[in-house]
């Protein structure tokens, strides 16, 4: 069983200055959770409990969210209010939150990378926190993706279709589909113009990533900016064996984007309000 997931959360969050100014991206509440939150959830879910995060200066609210804070818990203990920590003390009891630095912004094959002391010699998930994703239908996105790496024993990238005057912002794969939504990748390029994209397969935030990714990293050239793009060492790994891209079922929503959190916030806020109105009705019952 997968048992890591890496978290690479060093990023400045741009976008959404001033707030990301002393607050990481990654600590963004959507409702009333967190996105990295939602993602160690997701993570767990799969059946992961070691979470390894790749931080940088200023991102010590991460640490300290999944950590016990005695004074909170003692002026709120026998409140009503209690109840509002459960679901992170079941976190922080579950899991073993393991952190290292990325000290220069080199891309997120370089923070993949600075990961390989946390993960060590087996297969892993990474996970990007500012892509939101849920599925009111059934397992989460990593979930589905753990069942197909069980069965191919090879890395898997999610990938979902986008409109061709998007495929600039992602990392676009094109393969031979050997089942229904699973493709062989036999091409990948980082954020493509729409007339060289080979697909509109877009990569997003969630991967399955076994150990050799690690070798390839370290021997792939910077590209555009000085960074390290992933892509590059998945394209290494697809000539040498497989490399699955896996069209998941479910909800996606960009919230490194204003427009994409806003969205969310919408989306979890309408799923609230049903959750509610249901639990009214049952009481009536």
């Amino acid at each position: 069983m997968i048992k890591r997931c890496l978290f690479p959360a060093a990023g400045y969050g741009t976008r959404f200055l001033p707030a990301t100014k002393a607050m990481p991206k990654e600590m963004l509440p959507v409702m009333a959770k967190p996105l990295i939150q939602y993602g160690v959830e997701e993570a767990v879910e799969a059946g992961m409990n070691i979470m390894a995060i790749i931080t940088g200066r200023g991102k010590r609210a991460i640490e300290d969210h999944f950590d016990v804070s005695f004074e909170l818990e003692h002026q709120i203990y026998g409140t009503p209010k209690e109840y509002l920590l459960q679901e992170i003390r079941a976190l922080i009891n579950q899991c073993t939150f393991t952190y290292t630095r990325q000290i220069e912004m080199k891309g997120l094959g370089d923070a993949i990378y600075k990961g390989r002391v946390l993960i060590g010699d087996e297969p892993f998930a990474v996970l990007l926190a500012d892509d939101l994703c849920t599925n009111e239908d059934g397992d989460g996105i990593l979930s589905q993706m753990v069942r197909v790496f069980n069965k191919y024993r090879c890395s898997i990238v999610a990938v979902q279709e986008v409109p061709m005057d998007q495929v600039h912002k992602y990392g676009v794969v094109a393969g031979k589909e050997i089942d229904e939504g699973l493709y062989m990748i036999d091409n990948m390029v980082e954020k493509p113009k729409a007339d060289e994209a080979p697909s509109n397969l877009a990569i997003i935030g969630r991967y399955i990533l076994t150990p050799d990714i690690f070798e390839l990293i370290e021997q792939t050239e910077p590209g555009k900016g000085g960074e390290i793009q992933i892509t590059d060492a998945l394209m290494a790994q697809a000539k040498k064996g497989m490399v699955i891209a896996y069209k998941f079922k479910g909800k996606r929503f960009d919230c490194g984007s204003i427009d994409g959190f806003v969205e969310a916030t919408n989306y979890f806020y309408e799923q609230s309000k049903k959750q509610n109105t249901k639990k009214t009705e049952k009481k009536s019952q």
